[in-house]
């Protein structure tokens, strides 16, 4: 299953807050995409990134990485990033891995 990502922006005052749309598998394959968006965003200066994996059924500890090396990045430069709505076991995988605070998950994209 190939990876689609698409993001919409919002402006939030004088800050933008952006939802990363993730649809498929997200695995070592095409990690490097959901890298490189992610990051697109955190040099944009986005004031909030919230990523939606509601249609991602699985991921890999790739993918992973990629979504807990974001949310240190964001951390370190004051961006608010969320894992909104993860699928049972894409949740079950992160909470097992202990990333779930990392990761501010929560079950809504607002």
């Amino acid at each position: 299953m190939s990876l689609s990502i698409t993001i919409t922006s919002e402006p939030q005052g004088a800050s933008v807050r952006s939802v990363v749309l993730v649809e498929g598998e997200v695995d070592v394959s095409n990690a490097d995409e959901l890298r490189s968006q992610l990051s697109q965003r955190l040099e944009a200066g986005d004031a909030e990134i919230v990523v939606d994996l509601a249609t991602v059924p699985y991921i890999d500890s790739t993918g992973i990485g990629v979504l807990v090396g974001a949310a240190h990045r964001a951390a370190d430069q004051g961006t608010r990033l969320s894992v909104a709505r993860p699928q049972r076991n894409v949740a079950r995988v992160l909470g097992l891995l202990g990333v779930t605070d990392e990761l501010n998950i929560s079950d809504e994209t607002r």
